[in-house]
């Protein structure tokens, strides 16, 4: 049995991932301990096989913000993070799973496996200063791994997928844009984790669905969960592309909405399969609360 200690609690990623394992109770006993405070620090870390770091700061409002608010970013997801990190190595646990972000890549369109890692503000840098900090703990008998997934979805998730599914289930028409986009959903993440834990892998990567797909594609998906009508057309394009191009919020909203970032596929390749939900499906498991 492999004893697995999740530490963040009521984190929508780290909640998923303990009722995930605890369908396996023979295989996994599972405890998640709360970061808030420093009661952590007191916790034996030595009863555990894994200790699995989703505690951190998200979607950041990045554009105004005060040096308070940056401070508090890298004291949660970096001096936290790596101090979780030392305590599980001191305490004997033989693998640590830290949850970094494709936000280390700073926003750009197409990130393959020669790309370097170049956060564009502190919310990403704070992530690749964790990221970084912890691979180099990494020794034979205590093995990292890092997961850098793009956006993650699934129900009740927060973030940028609740605003899409809202204008999904809205808007009369919706822009047709090509733009390529990676997702994970979070049921794949959840089998992904616990393959890492299984096979006691060490390194990192890059978990994603199936398949690439586009804004539009997303938006008519979950319209078509809900019976609702979307035009969906490529007349708007312009419309976009010109929005892309307007400094300041608007266009940085366009282009979070409608532009590309993605992963090579073959960079989210293993060797057991972790989709275990096509991209059709997990729409549909994610849409039902609202049908």
């Amino acid at each position: 049995m492999k004893k697995v200690l999740i530490t963040g609690a009521s984190s929508y990623i780290g909640d998923n991932v303990e009722k995930w394992l605890m369908q396996y109770p023979e295989r996994y006993q599972v405890n998640v301990l709360d970061m808030i405070g420093d009661a952590w620090k007191e916790h034996d870390f030595c009863q555990y096989d894994v200790v699995y770091h989703v505690a951190g700061i998200a979607h950041a409002d990045v554009g105004h913000v005060s040096d308070e608010v940056k401070n508090k970013y890298y004291q949660v997801n970096t001096e936290l993070a790596v101090a979780v990190a030392k305590k599980a190595k001191e305490a004997g646990v033989g693998q640590f799973i830290f949850m970094s972000s494709m936000i280390v890549y700073g926003g750009l369109e197409h990130v393959t496996k020669d790309t370097q890692p170049q956060p564009a503000n502190f919310y990403g840098d704070s992530k690749w200063q964790a990221d970084c900090r912890i691979r180099e703990l990494a020794d034979t008998a205590f093995k990292v791994v890092v997961v850098r997934p793009p956006m993650i979805y699934g129900k009740g998730s927060k973030g940028n997928y609740p605003l899409l599914a809202k204008m999904a289930r809205k808007l009369p028409v919706f822009p047709k844009v090509n733009n390529k986009r990676s997702m994970l959903y979070i049921e794949n993440l959840c089998e992904f984790v616990k393959l890492m834990i299984d096979n006691e892998e060490d390194g990192v990567f890059f978990p994603q669905n199936e398949a690439l797909v586009s804004t539009s594609t997303i938006v008519k998906e979950i319209a078509k969960m809900h019976g609702h009508a979307i035009w969906v057309s490529g007349i708007f394009a312009p419309a976009v592309w010109i929005g892309k191009c307007v400094p300041g919020k608007i266009g940085g909203m366009c282009k979070k909405a409608f532009g590309s970032s993605y992963y090579d596929l073959e960079m989210s390749q293993y060797k057991h399969n972790y989709v275990i939900r096509k991209f059709e499906e997990s729409i549909k498991l994610t849409e039902e609360k609202e049908l």
